[in-house]
Order: structure tokens, then sequence, then C-alpha cells
């Protein structure tokens, strides 16, 4: 192959494309004086060629070479002005990978080689290093045109049916029941029988996996011996991450989405579309930075030798730059046709909307997602806020987007913990948090209701610790979120006190049940469902072990139950999922309020006590609903974080029907139960009960 010649092939598509008798090699950059690319042995220990790129339409370099086939390794060498005051870092020494590359053979080793910099020269990044990083660095393969995707039936379903299941493709799987040795924490695991059993007695039919593009671990990881397990830390936008590669390898993925497909279960991907690996101006140049720093990133306007970080994670990509934002969309719709994905979550979302102007809800990134026909209908669920200047952005996000909202989380919490005013504030939460997110084309699932999520306690360590433990990072406890909203329940960690422990399993149930009774769609995390703990680490991103793997073995057995209880309830009542928002308005065909609040005499609520501990509500159709959505079902829910019992007064069910009471977190296990008309049904002190209309005949 060495004494083969380029052709000048297309400038489109972008990457690596293989057709049969050959490949076609396209890769943008703007500023470069010469690209080359560079081809090595099977193996991958010997470059055999290095062939520049000698076609450049507009900012884009391509050639093609005829007998290549798939398999082939593959990277870049980028040449051009090293030049880190004007925003420039181009090294030729450095093997870089294709942006657009879907497959890695090898893995990144950490070596001086790996910086475009000497890093001997006092961590000057002026400073220019000779030391090829091709030993070091994996290599790009050339893949096949991808498999028919025409047999996988993806599931459709009304969004407010939604519940989602926040997960790590290795900590869900690493120590669940019954599966082979060989696939545990893979994707394989994921496809496994007894973990879609899992999820279909859950209740779950969306699973949200943390990131699984390719990435990278920190240099800061390294030192400590540790690694990068929650995975936002990208280099690879098209390539699976192959630490979670089993037996099967990238077919065990697409094996995995149709498995879940067919169980009627969606596939979400948490992605990362706002930094990459590559870091600071310290950090690695491993692909963008090499190919066109100038062009990926923000830079200092000031001071271009620095980038602009928004995400706290030392750069951000500009998606203001129409190469950068094709990328990413290039990217999106590839796991999407290619890989069969429902949806994305993108965290800090905000970074994506941001121009030079600051952020906006037509911003460039948005009007392409938004028009794009491949990407219509995908869930899009934007985490709103970055950490740059005027980043908190919840409910300003396109009607497209569902977006985290950490309010209801704070608002949930704050409330179980006791904390005065909390009560009136956790009122409009359980209604979709309207006041954010009622807007032309927006409904209730907008907002994605948690109480917990893979960033900061879990449910077990909310309802156990006061104070974060995670020391176990390596950086003196002093990361993490220290406004948890916490309560240890009377001792802080493990315990042998009866009391203590009840008390946390029913906070727990407490909480579960508050979120699956919201309006709204509900997220569940991994593991939250069986009691698992982090031992108080509320910022395992760096703990690839025991404590972040979930501990089926010990699992609570009946937390499990409830939750499923919570779920089969959320399902069978479809006024808790409600496409339209819910105001206190009287409905056209019975005259009845769609929302009504009472104390638990049946008295009218007072909302000025600070010290409010407690309330019912009445769920009916919304009164915006169309005719054809009416409905004359309706929910009671009795809330009480007191210390006292309540005698909670039900409002007369109509005739010839009853309510029935149906959850009850002071009584998890048993079974519902009929309620004579006209008699006040009892609310245990620090208890979460809702009742369900049923007709007398069936009661």
């Amino acid at each position: 192959m060495t004494g083969q010649s380029l052709r000048a092939g297309a400038p489109f598509p972008l990457g690596a494309s293989h057709d049969g008798e050959g490949v076609n090699f396209a890769v943008f950059s703007e500023h470069a004086s010469r690209i080359e690319l560079c081809l090595f042995s099977a193996d991958g220990l010997t470059e055999t060629a290095r062939l520049p790129l000698r076609e450049r339409s507009g900012p884009v370099w391509h050639g093609y070479l005829p007998g290549l086939g798939a398999g082939a390794l593959y990277g870049y060498r980028a040449h051009g002005p090293y030049a880190p005051e004007q925003g420039h870092r181009f090294n030729h020494h450095k093997l870089l990978i294709d942006p657009y590359a879907r497959r890695f053979a090898g893995r990144w080793r950490l070596h001086d080689a790996l910086f475009g910099y000497d890093r001997n020269a006092a961590g000057d990044d002026l400073s220019f290093s000779t030391l090829d990083s091709a030993p070091y660095t994996p290599r790009a393969v050339v893949t096949a045109p991808g498999s028919d995707r025409s047999r996988d039936t993806r599931p459709r379903r009304n969004p407010s049916e939604t519940v989602i299941y926040e997960a790590h493709a290795k900590g869900l799987t690493r120590l669940f029941p019954g599966l082979p040795d060989d696939i545990r924490g893979t994707y394989d695991a994921l496809a496994s029988g007894p973990v879609i059993e899992h999820l279909i007695r859950l209740g779950i039919n969306a699973v949200e996996l943390m990131p699984v593009q390719a990435f990278v671990d920190e240099p800061f990881l390294h030192a400590r011996g540790l690694t990068n397990y929650w995975g936002y830390n990208t280099i690879g936008f098209f390539a699976l991450e192959p630490r979670y590669a089993g037996p099967s390898g990238e077919a065990g993925f697409r094996h995995m989405v149709r498995r879940l497909h067919a169980a009627g279960i969606e596939v979400i991907l948490d992605v990362a579309y706002n930094h990459t690996a590559e870091g600071d101006r310290l950090g690695p140049t491993l692909s963008f930075r090499g190919l066109d720093n100038a062009s990926y990133y923000r830079l200092d306007p000031g001071q271009p030798r620095d980038y602009v970080n928004d995400t706290g994670c030392g750069n951000t990509l500009d998606l203001s730059h129409p190469f950068v934002l094709r990328m990413v969309m290039d990217s999106l719709r590839y796991w999407v046709t290619e890989m069969a994905i429902d949806g994305f979550r993108f965290d800090l979302g905000t970074v994506l909307g941001r121009e030079d102007h600051g952020f906006s809800a037509h911003s460039g990134f948005f009007d392409a997602i938004r028009q794009d026909p491949v990407l219509a209908g995908t869930r899009l669920i934007a985490e709103p806020w970055d950490v740059g200047p005027g980043g908190y952005r919840l409910g300003e996000f396109p009607p497209e987007f569902s977006e985290w909202n950490d309010g209801y989380r704070d608002s949930v919490r704050r409330f179980w913990r006791g904390t005065p005013h909390a009560a009136q504030d956790l009122a409009g939460r359980l209604l979709g948090s309207a006041s954010k997110f009622d807007r032309p084309g927006r409904g209730p699932q907008a907002s994605v209701n948690m109480v917990t999520a893979h960033d900061g306690f879990t449910l077990a360590d909310l309802t156990s610790y006061e104070h974060k433990r995670n020391h176990a990072n390596g950086e003196d406890n002093n990361d993490g979120h220290d406004a948890n909203h916490s309560d240890n329940c009377g001792a802080e960690g493990p315990t042998d006190d009866a009391d203590v422990l009840a008390r946390r399993r029913r906070r727990r149930m407490n909480l579960l049940a508050t979120l699956f009774l919201s309006q709204g769609t509900p997220m569940l995390r991994a593991g939250d469902e069986v009691g698992h703990s982090q031992g108080g680490n509320n910022n395992a991103y760096c703990q690839d072990n025991a404590t972040t793997w979930i501990d089926w073995q010990n699992g609570d057995a009946e937390l499990l139950a409830f939750t499923c209880r919570l779920t089969a309830f959320r399902r069978a009542n479809p006024v808790l999922r409600q496409t339209r928002f819910l105001h206190g308005r009287n409905r056209a065909a019975d005259g009845l309020a769609d929302v009504s609040w009472r104390r638990f005499d049946g008295g009218a609520m007072n909302w000025r006590d600070p010290g409010l501990q407690g309330f019912c509500l009445v769920l009916r159709g919304s009164a915006e609903a169309p005719d054809y959505a009416e409905t004359c079902d309706a929910v009671f829910i009795a809330i009480n974080a007191s210390d006292r019992v309540e005698a909670a007064v039900l409002p007369d069910p109509g005739e010839g029907r009853i309510w029935q009471r149906e959850i009850d977190t002071a009584a998890p296990v048993g079974p519902g139960a009929t309620c004579s008309p006209g008699g006040a049904q009892t609310i245990e002190a620090h208890s979460v009960v809702a009742f369900s209309l049923t007709s007398t005949a069936g009661a």
C-alpha cells in the first residue's frame, strides 16, 4: 500500500468512507497548511505510509485511496503555525484521531508525547514538543457501511407516558444476578433477559444511558490511580466507548438496542457536545486541537491562548462555527440512523445555545436540530445550565426539548427535610412547574422530574448523610455539591438503630411517591429502587468500583416492590401524566376544578403558614384538554410530613363510584382498600397516600 497514490476524492461525507473499492478520506481544517493521512499496519505498530491530502474544497481536505478496505488503521498529522497567542496549536509530531472515526484500535497511554508543548519546560505551553505521539495514540479504524436497521421497530408513545431510568452501562450490570461473568458490565449485559425483565417489572419505558461515546481518562485522575467512570470527557463523537464492549463488541450495542426496543423500551444517550477531552491550554493534543484549535473551540477574545470555559472542563466547543455544528449534527444523525437511538440528553445544554452574544433559544444549534428531518421525533432533553455567565436557563429551551428540573429536585428534598415554606414551593412542582414550563407548545412533560441523578447523593445516601463523603476522589472532600438538602434521619451514615432505619425507609418511599405522583416526566436513578448506597460519595465520577456498581444482592426488596407499585399506579391513572397544565379552572364537562387543594379536614388551604407540613389535592382532567381527551377519573393525594396522624376527608366520589386507597407509604405492601363514603381516612405521620376513583360495581 505504501506505493499506492491518492486520487482526488470528494469533500463529502466527512470521515473515512468505504465504498467497496477503496476509501474516501475527508477532514476539516480551516487554518492548516498541510494535512497528511497516516496509514498503519494491521497490528497498528508500524506507520506504513504518510500521504498528503492534496485536494482542498473550502476548508475540507480530501483524497481517495483505491484498494483500501474496511479494517484499515489510520490517523492524521496537521501542519500549520504553532502560535498559541494567536489561537493556533498545530504540531505535526502529533498523530491525530479523525473526529468522524467510528471505531478505534488500541487505547490512549498517557505520555508527555501526547502534549503539543514540552511538559518539561516549566509547564509552558508556548514551547514546542518534537516527541512523536503515535506510539501512545489509538488508530482510527475504517468501517464498512452500517447494517440494515429495518427489522428494528422503535417504541412509539406519547411523551407524557415516559418513565426514564438513568443508568450506567457498567454500574447497572456489573453485579446484576444471573448473568454470565464474561458479559458483566457490558452492552451485552444490558441486552440480557434478567436485566430487561427487571426494567419491565419496574415499569421503565426509556433507559437513559450515561456517556457511551468514546472518552479519555483525565491526566489528573491517572496521577491519582483513578479513572473516569461517568464518561463526560468525550474524544470520539461517533465511536462507542470500548471499555463496555463485551464478547460481541459493537454488535453487542446494536443487539442491546434491538432487544430493548422489542421490550417497548426507548434508548436515550447522555451526550456531551459542550467540550472535549483535550482540556485547557495545558491539556493533550489528541484531535481537534491539532486539526484546527481556533475553529473547534471558543477562545478568549482578549487572549486566544486561553479557552472560554463555560463548561468548567477546560474548554468549550464552538457550535457557532458551521463545521463544528455540522460535526455535532452529523454525530446525532449517525446515532439515530446507524445505532437506532431514540433520543439524547444534552449535558450542560446551555453551552449548545451559546453564540457570541450569549445564550439564545434561537441559536444555530437549536434551529438546526429543530428542522432536521432525521432527528424529528427523537427525544431531546437538556441539562439547562452551564457554569458560564447567565448559564442557568431552566424553562427557556425550545418546545421540542424537555429539561432536567433541579428546582423540582430541591423542592421535594426541602419539603421532606422540613424546611420552612417548602410546602408552598412543592405545590407548584407537583403540577409540572408551570411557572417555568407553561409556554406555547410546551406541556408538563417538559419538566423532567428527579429526586436524584448520577450527580449527587443516591436516594439511600440522601436519607443517611447530611454531609458528603468524597475523600476517595483524592480532592480532600472539596469536590461535589455541599447544598444537598439531605437528612440523615437521626444518625450519620451506617447504623443499627431500628428507629433510624425505619425513618430512612419511610423517607425514601415518600420521596419516590412524590416523584411518581407529580405531573411531568419522572426519572429514576438506577439502583435507587433497591436502596443502593455510595457510602456518602455525592460525586463518584471517578469510582469504577463497588462504590458505584449497584449492589443488587443486598438490595431492599420491599422498596423495589413499592417502586413497581408506584409506576403501575401512575400508568393506570392518566390524570397523573397529563399533557396540559392544571390551573384550578373549572371543567366544561362537569364544572369541577381540574385541581383543588384542601386541608385534611376538607377546608380551604392557608398557604401563608410558613410551617405548613401537609395538604391534600384532587386531580382531574385538565380544563384545557380537548373534548376527545376528557376524563371523569380523579386521584386524591394526601401528603403529611408532620409528626401527627391526620384524618383526611375525601370529596364526594359521585353516584356509583367510590374512592380506593392504592398507595400508602405507611403500609407499602398492603392491598388497596375501598373507602366508605363520608368517612375520614387516616393519614399516618410522615406519609403519602393516594386514592383513585373506581365504580362500586368493581369495588
